[in-house]
């Protein structure tokens, strides 16, 4: 009778599992929670302390660290030596080994986690036992993920599991576990200044993509373990999804997560806004952001941060746009979608936590730094002029501070109602971002008089400000921490332009 050993933290599809090798004659051998799981179903199990004859002891810490658990998986079935050793000791061999460890990562995604938790939730007799199963892979079956229970059984009911699908699961296995203790590694590694003295990235392929930015380079999404990450992303309809589709999407996303109790919509081209804006309702976010600038939104990925409803789905019959992503996309809003076949549909939650690093590539090593947090505290802002700004003013320049985040920098961002109505992005000189801010303002029909400003980064000169001024822009926010600070400062009272300084940059390189 072949013997199946089951110990898994994540029981789906467990039971189901445990039933098929049963009906096919298998023998089940099974620890704590996964054995009652197992009896529960009505099936018969094997207690791993009556295989043993050793309880499990220390809270659970030592159930399976048994010479008869790891012998039976360690045994080779074709090594006439390992055979007469088993039963001269009274050990039974394995034949396949389902296992699935502590959900380490899950807790310490945690931000309230303690030490202790974080410890208690570090498997050691889940991976010792799916080690000995994948080194033994050609006589042991180790099966680490539970989307393989259902092909594996299939197999096992035909022809039997080949050779090469053994070595794919050992491979499957070794990898699980080298993540897992990357994971563990890191959370124990003290901080040198501020970041670790290691970092291992852990990514698995979700899809292959017809190519990458240009057709004649090949692309992959590869993904973390990342909660509310890139592997929670849906596509609901439309064409698959492109290389560059994805990092607009990521974008759009990162764009209207800025706000949190308000609906805010953002449309993006080349990963940078090219219309965002905030309202009462989702429409009016909408329409509000298509207004930025109507003629750059054909073809863009167009994101809100709430439900897309009936109206907001309707509202874009009009325009082609490449994607719409969301958190929720609505079945009314599907119903107007499915007209336009090739248009993409998005479910992708909001992004507003989850791990503290942002990563970029160079050659040969990788960028680190803190992942880019808004916030919502106004703490070390100050009016540098001597007009204050009104109260209208005062709830664009918050707009706008948010907004600009988003853009790539050099960044200047015009604003009114809530909305952008001006975009300069990824000038290599402030002056110029500025003018291009104004240019496309006026291009597009908004009358930049009364509207207010926001730069990411300082003035490095006053004309940047001047030509906001004779634009008619009447209040700034900006960083500050030029040398020339005060010359822009000045220029602002010349004008009688009202300026906030945040003393943060905001800069998206």
């Amino acid at each position: 009778m072949p013997r199946a050993l089951i110990s898994v933290s994540d029981k789906r599809g467990i039971v189901a599992f445990a039933r098929g090798l049963a009906e096919l004659g298998w023998e089940l051998v099974s620890t704590g929670g996964t054995a009652t799981a197992i009896r529960k179903a009505g099936l018969h199990v094997t207690g791993v302390d009556e295989v043993t004859g050793f309880p499990e002891i220390l809270d659970g810490r030592v159930k399976t660290l048994h010479p008869k658990i790891h012998a039976g998986l360690l045994a080779r079935h074709d090594t006439p030596t390992h055979l007469e050793a088993l039963e001269a000791h009274g050990i039974l061999p394995f034949d396949l080994v389902a296992v699935n460890l502590y959900p380490f990562q899950a807790t310490i995604a945690d931000p309230a986690v303690t030490l202790d938790d974080a410890i208690e939730n570090i498997d050691v007799g889940g991976p010792s036992m799916l080690r000995a199963a994948a080194k033994n892979y050609a006589h042991v079956l180790p099966i680490v993920d539970p989307k393989d229970y259902d092909p594996i059984l299939s197999m096992i009911r035909a022809d039997g599991v080949t050779p090469e699908c053994r070595r794919e699961l050992a491979a499957k296995v070794f990898t699980h576990l080298a993540d897992y203790d990357a994971a563990i590694s890191v959370f124990l590694t003290e901080p040198a200044e501020g970041l670790p003295g290691r970092m291992t990235l852990s990514l698995e392929r979700l899809m292959p993509l017809r190519y990458g930015e240009n057709p004649d380079q090949r692309a992959a999404l590869y993904a973390t373990e990342e909660p509310r990450g890139i592997r929670n992303l849906r596509k609901i309809q439309g064409k698959e999804l492109s290389y560059n589709n994805l990092l607009d999407i990521d974008a759009a996303m990162s764009a209207v997560s800025m706000w949190t109790n308000r609906p805010a919509c953002a449309v993006i081209k080349h990963t940078t806004p090219c219309g965002i804006a905030v309202g009462r309702s989702a429409l009016e976010a909408l329409e509000k952001a298509r207004a930025t600038d109507p003629v750059s939104a054909f073809g863009s990925v167009i994101a809100l941060n709430t439900v897309v409803d009936r109206a907001f789905a309707e509202s874009l019959a009009d325009l082609f746009v490449e994607v719409v992503v969301a958190p929720t996309i609505h079945a009314d809003a599907l119903e107007v979608f499915r007209a336009k076949k090739n248009l993409r549909v998005v479910e992708f939650p909001v992004c507003t936590g989850g791990p503290a690093w942002d990563v970029k590539r160079v050659r040969g090593g990788f960028l680190f730094q803190d992942r880019f947090i808004l916030g919502s505290s106004e703490e070390g802002w100050r009016v540098a002029t001597l007009r204050q700004p009104s109260a209208a003013e005062w709830e664009d320049l918050r707009f706008a501070w948010a907004a600009v985040a988003s853009v790539k920098s050099n960044a200047i961002l015009l604003a009114r109602n809530e909305a952008a109505i001006g975009i300069g992005a990824g000038q290599m000189s402030r002056v110029d971002a500025a003018f291009l801010a104004v240019h496309k303002a006026r291009q597009q029909g908004h009358d930049p008089v009364g509207s207010v400003m926001a730069s990411d980064a300082f003035f490095p000169f006053a004309d940047g400000l001047e030509d906001a001024a004779a634009a008619g822009i009447t209040a700034v926010i900006q960083p500050g921490g030029s040398i020339r600070d005060d010359e822009v400062i000045a220029a602002a009272e010349r004008h009688g332009m009202a300026m906030v300084l945040t003393g943060r940059r905001v800069f998206r390189h």
